[in-house]
C-alpha cells in the first residue's frame, strides 16, 4: 500500500510522502490512508488536538503536505447593486433553479494555511474579491472545491472566479481565468488533480455545449490542452488509474462516462454514462473504476481500465445523491443520503450486505474514508460513525462534533481532520 501511494506522488511530480493528503481525497483520489494508530474515539473534550476557527463558508476539504494543511472558504458579503447571476436557459426558456443564489453579493475567496501541529493560521489571502458570475445552492458554497498541493505550491480553484497558485509562504505565483462557466446556477463542485506539471480540472457546464476537460501548466498557469466533451453539468472529480500499461483519466458524466489521456486530452474510451446528476466522484481499484450517480437514477457501474471502456458489472440501489463511493481492500462501499451502507465484492459486484443502517437519523453530503480497517463516515450533524471494514456491517462507535459538517474528512500524519460549518478540527490521540 505504502509503494503504491509514493508511485501516485511521482507520477504527479510531488514533494510528498505518503502520510500526506495532497488532493480531493487524498493520494490518488482514493479516500484511504495506509497510517494504522489513528484515532477512532473522539469528542469535543476527548482527542482534539485544536480546533481553528475559519472564517467565511466552505465546502473544500483540507490538503495536507508536511505540517502545512491548506483550505478555501468564500466570506459573502452584502448586495452588490445590478448585480445578478448569468441567464439560464432551459425548456425552451429562461430558467432558474428554486434553490438558486448568491451571485448578487460581494463574495471574497480566500485561501488558508495552517500548521498542523498547532492549527495556528500561519496566512490566509485574498485570491478573488467580487460579485460571483453565476448562483450558487443555498446550501453549497462558492468554496466547495478542494485545492491541491504537489509540495512546492498549493493551487485553488473557483471555477468563473479564476485558479491561483501560492507557494508555501503564501506568495502568488500565478492567477489563470479558464473562461466563464455556466453552472445552473448551482457553483462548481470538481477539484483540480495533479498530473506531472499539469493541473486537470473537470469544467462541465448547463447542457452541456461548453464542457470540456482543461490541463494547465502548473508552473505558469498557461493552458496546455482543452477537449470538449459533450456532457451537461456534473460536479464529480475525475480519477487518475493505471491499467493495461497506461494511465487513463475517467471521468463521470451523465451521458457518458469518458477516459483521456491525461497527457494530451485525447480520447481513450466512452462508456456508458449514469443517467442522472453526475455528483460523486468516480474512483479506482482492483482493476476497475467505479462511477456512480444516486438522483433521480441509483447507479453504481464499474468499467475495466486499459481498454475499450467495457463494463464489468452494474449495481442499480443505495447509492447517494452526492457522497463519492469508495473502495477498501477487496469491497467497494456505496451509501444513501441516509446512510444505509452496501458492501459489494469490487470485482464481481457481489452483495455482502446491504441494509448497514447507522444508529441515529442522518444525512450524509461528507464522502468516507477508510484507514486501519475503519470506515469513516461523517454525517451533516457531525456525527462521524466508524464502521468495521469487510462483508459483515458492525457499527463501532459514533464521535459527535458540536457542528455541521459537509466536508469530507483528511488523514495525515496520525491525525483526521474534519472541517467544520465554522471550525477546522485535528483530531488526534492524546
Amino acid at each position: 500500500m505504502r509503494a503504491a501511494l509514493l508511485l501516485i506522488c511521482i507520477l504527479q511530480s510531488a514533494i510528498c510522502n505518503s502520510a500526506d493528503w495532497p488532493q480531493w481525497r487524498g493520494p490518488g483520489g482514493r479516500g484511504v490512508s495506509d497510517e494504522k494508530d489513528l484515532p477512532l474515539e473522539w469528542s469535543e473534550t476527548k482527542n482534539i488536538a485544536w480546533k481553528t476557527p475559519i472564517p467565511g463558508r466552505g465546502h473544500s476539504s483540507p490538503v495536507i503536505v508536511g505540517n502545512r494543511v491548506f483550505l478555501t472558504s468564500d466570506v459573502e458579503g452584502d448586495p452588490v447593486p445590478g448585480a445578478k447571476a448569468v441567464i439560464h436557459i432551459r425548456y425552451g426558456g429562461e430558467w432558474q433553479h428554486p434553490d438558486s443564489m448568491g451571485a448578487d453579493r460581494k463574495h471574497i475567496l480566500k485561501v488558508f494555511c495552517l500548521d498542523a501541529i498547532s492549527g495556528k493560521i500561519l496566512w490566509e489571502r485574498t485570491a478573488y474579491e467580487g460579485p460571483a458570475y453565476d448562483n450558487r445552492h443555498r446550501k453549497s458554497t462558492y468554496a466547495s472545491p478542494t485545492p491541491a498541493t504537489d509540495g512546492r505550491a498549493v493551487y485553488a480553484y473557483f471555477g468563473s472566479e479564476g485558479l491561483y497558485a501560492y507557494d508555501l509562504e503564501g506568495k502568488q505565483l500565478w492567477k489563470a481565468s479558464l473562461g466563464q462557466l455556466k453552472s445552473r446556477g448551482l457553483s462548481v463542485g470538481a477539484s483540480p488533480i495533479l498530473h506531472e506539471n499539469l493541473i486537470i480540472l473537470q469544467r462541465d457546464e448547463d447542457d452541456g455545449e461548453g464542457s470540456a476537460m482543461v490541463a494547465v501548466d502548473k508552473r505558469t498557469g498557461q493552458e496546455v490542452w482543452r477537449t470538449s466533451r459533450r456532457v451537461q453539468q456534473s460536479y464529480g472529480t475525475p480519477v487518475l488509474v493505471r491499467g493495461g500499461g497506461r494511465l487513463e483519466l475517467v471521468a463521470g458524466g451523465n451521458e457518458a462516462t469518458i477516459a483521456y489521456d491525461p497527457a494530451s486530452g485525447k480520447e481513450l474510451w466512452k462508456g456508458e454514462g449514469v443517467r442522472s446528476n453526475a455528483v460523486p466522484s468516480p474512483v479506482a481499484g482492483t482493476g476497475l473504476v467505479y462511477s456512480g450517480a444516486g438522483y433521480p437514477t441509483k447507479r453504481l457501474l464499474a468499467f475495466r481500465v486499459g481498454g475499450a471502456g467495457e463494463l464489468a458489472w452494474k449495481y442499480e440501489k443505495g447509492t447517494a445523491y452526492v457522497v463519492s463511493p469508495l473502495v477498501y481492500g477487496d469491497y467497494v462501499y456505496v451509501t444513501t443520503d441516509s446512510g444505509i451502507l452496501t458492501c459489494l465484492d469490487a470485482k464481481t459486484g457481489e452483495v455482502k450486505y446491504d441494509n448497514g443502517r447507522i444508529p441515529v437519523p442522518a444525512k450524509f453530503t461528507a464522502s468516507p474514508v477508510a484507514a486501519g480497517g475503519a470506515i469513516l463516515m461523517t454525517s451533516e450533524d457531525g456525527d462521524t460513525f466508524v464502521i468495521q471494514a469487510g462483508p459483515e456491517h458492525v457499527v463501532l462507535r459514533t464521535n459527535s462534533l458540536d457542528e455541521a459538517v459537509f466536508a469530507s474528512p483528511a488523514v495525515s500524519g496520525g491525525r483526521i481532520f474534519i472541517r467544520g460549518a465554522s471550525h477546522l478540527y485535528a483530531i488526534r490521540k492524546n
